[in-house]
């Protein structure tokens, strides 16, 4: 089975040998989905490997049930929705091997009179990441994400409107090596899928949420990992489906414990060597006075930029005290009752922040650690003690409670303002309030149950 990376000329040989059919041009949407198109092979390797393709600019203006919404400057009924170009990036060309025949290549998002579309999460993170290389600097990312699998297929749960379902595991399976074995035979086939596709498998354990579980994957540099990310998530899901299986990364199923994504940063000198690892020092923790500045930006900017982190009404959801999902701003040494916590020593020094649910634009969330770390390195923040004990209980500043909240943050957030740009913030406040506004006007079943009768 070959794997990433597949260079042209061998994807050229399987489509003459007539292994390779189809290949997707995708691109990451504002809510974090793979969209694109399956382009027949050839016609890939003829056309779209020299010109590109196009498709409907609404695609980056829309909610996250494909309905189209005003607001936006980017894509409108008054602008025509025309199209943008999705340029192929080659370096992230794959097989996929749980799908027959096919290959994927990520794609940039540009206009079509030239030059990126800025509100594109992909090219977000790219003006970060380029920040970033000004300073000499480069960022290397892990996100860790957790899924909860039940028995019943996708079409199942849709038509039982996602209610008295049956999760794989009936209990509690933390680390429980019987419990993952239950679930095995889809953990392995996702395992080797994305192994197939050039991802670095490291693990797999069970959560605890009743059949919730985490496939762990080796950091790289961020955009590497933010594309993995993308492929990981559309294909875990394909693959449940594949076993009559479903499964879901939403933040918050029910009251019990929500799907996470904690997500580990670290930065090194761009140009390697010696001087490559930045992050550690003499100075406490083993730190270097560039880990002190970078962690005291993310304190400083984390409620502004939530948003980034949590982009979704039931974002919030996941927010509970005891929970291992954070409420306090604050940081702490392998403490994870904080919103940041650090972990490794030496050249595995590392700041995990574990404010984003399963739900993340990864894209976007790895924009905003890197946006707040160079506000603290630019202006020197100090950074305050490490919190030890429990930050629950510490009476600390929290995370917004709400969407709401955290629009409210963002809008007035300076830092977002000149690291991302006006027409970035504003993009992506327009979505916050179109999902609040949507949220708004729905009326939920705990209303029905609490009102029905009794009121």
């Amino acid at each position: 089975m070959a794997t990433a990376p597949l260079t042209v000329q061998r994807l050229r040989e399987l489509v003459e040998r007539d292994e390779v059919d189809t290949v997707l041009l995708a691109a990451t949407d504002m809510q974090g989905r793979l969209q694109g198109k399956r382009c027949a092979a050839r016609y890939f390797l003829d056309e779209v490997l020299g010109h590109a393709a196009e498709g409907c600019d609404y695609l980056l203006a829309v909610d996250v049930e494909m309905n189209t919404v005003g607001g936006y400057t980017s894509s409108s009924w008054d602008s025509g929705y025309g199209d943008f170009v999705f340029k192929p990036d080659l370096d992230t060309l794959r097989l996929l091997p749980w799908l027959p025949g096919t290959a994927l290549v990520v794609a940039d998002l540009e206009l079509v009179a030239g030059g990126p579309v800025p509100v594109s999460p992909r090219q977000v993170l790219r003006r970060q990441l380029d920040r970033l290389a000004e300073r000499d600097l480069g960022a290397f990312v892990g996100t860790e994400l957790e899924f909860i699998v039940f028995e019943d297929s996708y079409e199942k749960a849709w038509d039982a409107g996602y209610t008295g379902l049956t999760p794989a595991n009936r209990y509690n399976v933390d680390y429980s090596l019987l419990g993952t074995s239950r679930v095995e035979p889809l953990l392995r086939d996702i395992r080797r899928g994305m192994a197939g596709a050039g991802l670095y498998v490291e693990s797999a354990k069970g959560e605890c949420f009743p059949g919730q579980h985490e496939i762990a994957f080796k950091y790289t540099d961020a955009l590497s990992t933010c594309d993995n990310h993308s492929i990981y998530k559309t294909g875990a899901k394909e693959i449940a489906a594949a076993h009559g299986r479903s499964l879901t990364f939403m933040a918050k199923f029910d009251h019990r414990e929500g799907n996470s994504c904690h997500i580990h940063i670290s930065l090194r000198r761009t140009g390697g060597g010696a001087d490559a690892m930045v992050m550690a020092g003499d100075g406490p923790h083993g730190f270097s006075p560039l880990m002190e500045h970078f962690i005291a930006g993310q304190l400083a900017c984390l409620r502004e930029l939530t948003y980034f982190f949590a982009p979704n009404i039931n974002s919030y959801k996941r927010f509970a005290e005891g929970s291992f999902a954070p409420t306090a701003v604050a940081w702490g040494v392998d403490n994870r009752t904080c919103a940041l916590r650090v972990v490794g020593r030496g050249p595995s020094l590392r700041v995990e922040n574990r404010v984003p649910g399963g739900d993340v634009n990864q894209y976007l969330a790895v924009s905003a650690l890197i946006a707040a770390g160079l506000h603290g390195i630019d202006n020197e923040l100090p950074l305050e003690d490490a919190f030890t004990g429990n930050a629950y209980a510490s009476g600390r500043p929290t995370v917004p409670r709400t969407l709401r909240e955290a629009a409210e943050l963002l809008e007035a957030s300076a830092v977002a303002r000149a690291a991302f740009g006006d027409d970035v913030v504003e993009h992506y406040l327009n979505a916050a309030r179109v999902e609040q506004a949507a949220f708004d006007a729905a009326v939920t079943d705990w209303e029905r149950v609490r009102g029905f009768e009794r009121l």
